[in-house]
């Protein structure tokens, strides 16, 4: 098996796109926090101590999307052309269909939704789903304060498009 990002000798590197083909490339990906009635019931009302959680979560995710490549090793540092993020409170019927991890005492989610865009030779899916993980993050460490039993995830790659490997749409 062939590992893009060590050589033959087991040693770590960043693969080399330079023969890649500039395409326009988009990455959604979403995620969920799982809270309590009371955090939901907050947040919804803007009455959290720290501020509002959504608009503070949004602009967390789209500063996270900047900074993945110094977060995550062997990423290559973009100049991404979009990052649009939305933060949103979810009904509980939904909150059970997307896959959150729901528990009697966390029967509420938060979702937290991003595109990152570029037009480059690598992808841009570390980026969207980097965002969604601080935003998410960013909603646990406003929120904790009332809750330190929150629960994170899933998170997922929703859709991608350009470059080599083409068009993904992940499947309900």
């Amino acid at each position: 098996m062939d590992l893009t990002h060590f050589d033959q000798s087991g040693n770590a590197w960043m693969v080399d796109v330079g023969h890649k083909d500039i395409t326009e490339r988009t990455a959604i990906a979403e995620g969920f926090i799982s809270v309590t009635d009371a955090v939901y019931d907050r947040v919804v009302a803007g009455t959290m101590k720290k501020g509002d959680v959504l608009s503070v979560a949004q602009i967390a995710s789209i500063m996270g999307a900047k900074q993945t490549s110094t977060l995550i090793p062997l990423c290559h540092p973009l100049a991404l052309t979009k990052v649009e993020v939305q933060c949103e409170v979810v009904l509980p019927d939904h909150t059970a269909s997307c896959g959150a991890t729901i528990t009697e005492s966390h029967n509420r989610a938060i979702k937290v939704r991003a595109i990152a865009k570029t037009i480059g030779k690598t992808g841009v899916e570390m980026e969207a789903l980097t965002a969604v993980q601080v935003g998410l993050l960013t909603i646990y460490d406003m929120c904790k304060a009332m809750d330190k039993g929150m629960i994170m995830g899933p998170t997922y790659l929703v859709e991608k498009e350009g470059g080599k490997s083409g068009h993904f749409v992940r499947e309900a």
